[in-house]
């Protein structure tokens, strides 16, 4: 349950304007998970999520810029591996099939890597499309998928 509120905590900042951790909270419990404020403070703290400045002059949480410039860092890992239920490739396409509402999550974790070959990502419900530069490209991206699942 963890991952998966963690996962949802990603996807909530990714698309959303949240400002306080209540707001945050609020956001969680209308998705359907239950918690605290301790527990959202303790989850951005584990994923290292900070307040970044917008351009209207608010603050809002994102995902650390040093997080990400990593491959994948060790909770987007954990998270991508406790949602990703199979993937394939065809020609310079990935589809990534996840459990239900947490294709954000594992859309999120790679678009994290920021890999050159990835031209771009598209993420549904239980689904990502990932479109990659060649059919190379995204056999080596399903060949890295691979190892973190194992």
């Amino acid at each position: 349950m963890k991952s998966q509120r963690q996962a949802k905590i990603i996807e909530i900042i990714s698309t959303r304007n949240v400002e306080t951790q209540e707001q945050l909270l609020a956001a969680l419990q209308q998705e359907g998970f239950r918690g605290t404020q301790a527990t959202i403070s303790r989850d951005i703290k584990e994923l290292r999520i900070v307040k970044e400045l917008t351009n209207m002059g608010t603050y809002r949480y994102a995902t650390s810029v040093a997080e990400m410039d990593s491959s994948i860092s060790g909770r987007l890992n954990t998270i991508f591996r406790e949602c990703v239920v199979s993937f394939d490739y065809a020609q310079n396409i990935i589809v990534v099939r996840t459990l239900p509402g947490l294709a954000s999550a594992a859309g999120s974790a790679i678009d994290g890597m920021n890999l050159h070959s990835v031209v771009g990502s598209l993420a549904g419900d239980d689904t990502v499309i990932v479109v990659m530069r060649d059919t190379n490209a995204a056999a080596a991206l399903c060949g890295e998928i691979k190892s973190l699942l194992n």
